[in-house]
């Protein structure tokens, strides 16, 4: 008997690491243990009354009744303690199930404001992939404050191509284009000789038409998800990234690609200049992607990605691959410059494998480090100095 409280009042299964039961739904299961053993108790209290007001008042009759009562009682302890095993295990399964079904629905949706998550320790690919993008700069909101103000002198007289793409509507490389083509009018008259100086205060600068402005520019950074194509616009796609950007006003473009089934650091603005040195070959700007392939990488597979394979528009090499868990040698980080389309897929199909997954961590000194996926933000006023700096890789 004393078994059984003990139990009930220390409990019987000991607590575990990873073991989703919480200390409250042990409490409420040890509490109907110590209820049933109290009944126990009060059966076993009945027949001793029982047997102190037997007629004959014999003690050996009054031995043999209690003895037969206790009897009785650890007859009805056993089962009872079968069954509060039984409903215990029960218990514990039942909580277990739902706290898991609870972990699904905030891995999926995230964690209601104001309600803490539990949190997971990250694995061995997580903490390599992190350990390669701790070795590059990076902006966040953290590491600069709105006041980081940095003096940029105005010009009021800027290369036309310039002022085109500062008004969002493409690159330079692209605005002049668009001036060759006879489509950007100066104060009324069309323009078509590259390098044509503009003032931004005075000039009516008009692209088909419609009179450009400078407009406020606008710096986003999404961890874009899975099934969505990077595009301003595609009527043929079911799903864009522009669908994502709910809530900004601001006319904004994505700067440069990810495909539909790559996940990861996805930037957008409406400042031209900006857009162009971010994403052209000769500025140098780092990315740096997770993969997962569908078998382990071999050495020599790896040794040559290095030094450099051979694909259908040229050579490229990576600028630096490691393998992110040491168990598992088809998870790996690789660093990259080229912009090249589908290049991370290319290097690794043209030897074989299948990538499986594939998400880029870092984009020119920015991460998704505070952003679940599809979610984004507006980059502070110190990270866009930084950028307009240049002070990025």
């Amino acid at each position: 008997m004393k078994d059984i409280r003990r139990r009930a009042t220390q409990g019987n299964t000991p607590r575990q690491e990873g073991n989703y039961v919480t200390e409250k739904t042990e409490f409420q299961v040890l509490q109907k243990v110590a209820h049933l053993t109290l009944s126990a108790e009060g059966l076993l209290f009945q027949e001793r009354e029982a047997a102190t007001d037997h007629p004959t008042g014999e003690i050996q009759a009054t031995l043999n009744v209690e003895a037969t009562a206790q009897e009785k009682v650890m007859e009805k302890a056993e089962g009872t303690m079968a069954r509060t095993e039984a409903m215990e295990k029960e218990a514990r399964a039942s909580v277990a199930e739902s706290l898991q079904e609870e972990i699904s629905e905030k891995e999926k949706f995230g964690t209601p404001a104001g309600k803490p998550g539990t949190r997971r320790q990250p694995d061995s690919a997580t903490l390599g992939i992190n350990r390669m993008i701790n070795r590059k700069p990076q902006l966040n909101d953290n590491s600069f404050s709105d006041n980081d103000m940095i003096n940029i002198p105005v010009k009021e007289e800027v290369r036309l191509n310039k002022f085109i793409a500062n008004s969002g509507v493409c690159s330079r490389r692209e605005a002049d284009n668009l001036i060759l083509a006879g489509v950007v009018t100066v104060n009324g008259e069309v323009v078509t000789e590259l390098g044509t100086k503009v003032n931004i205060k005075n000039d009516d600068i008009r692209f088909n038409g419609e009179r450009l402005k400078g407009e406020e520019k606008v710096y986003i950074v999404m961890n874009k998800p899975k099934g969505f194509v990077t595009t301003a616009s595609d009527p043929h796609a079911e799903k864009t990234v522009m669908d994502l950007l709910k809530g900004c006003d601001a006319r904004v473009f994505p700067v440069g690609r990810l495909d539909k089934n790559t996940t990861g650091v996805l930037m957008f603005t409406n400042d031209g200049e900006i857009a162009e040195k971010l994403t052209h070959p000769s500025y140098d700007k780092k990315k740096i992607y997770q993969v997962s392939l569908d078998k382990d990488l071999r050495q020599e597979d790896f040794d040559h990605i290095l030094s450099g394979i051979e694909l259908t528009d040229g050579v490229i090499a990576a600028d630096e691959l490691e393998y992110i868990d040491e168990n598992d040698r088809r998870k790996l980080g690789i660093e990259i410059h080229s912009g090249k389309n589908r290049i991370v897929r290319r290097i690794f199909e043209s030897l074989g494998y299948t990538v499986k997954a594939l998400d880029r961590v870092y984009f020119a000194g920015l991460t998704k480090k505070g952003l679940k996926r599809g979610a984004w933000r507006y980059l502070s006023t110190g990270e866009t100095n930084v950028l307009k700096m240049g002070a990025y890789v």
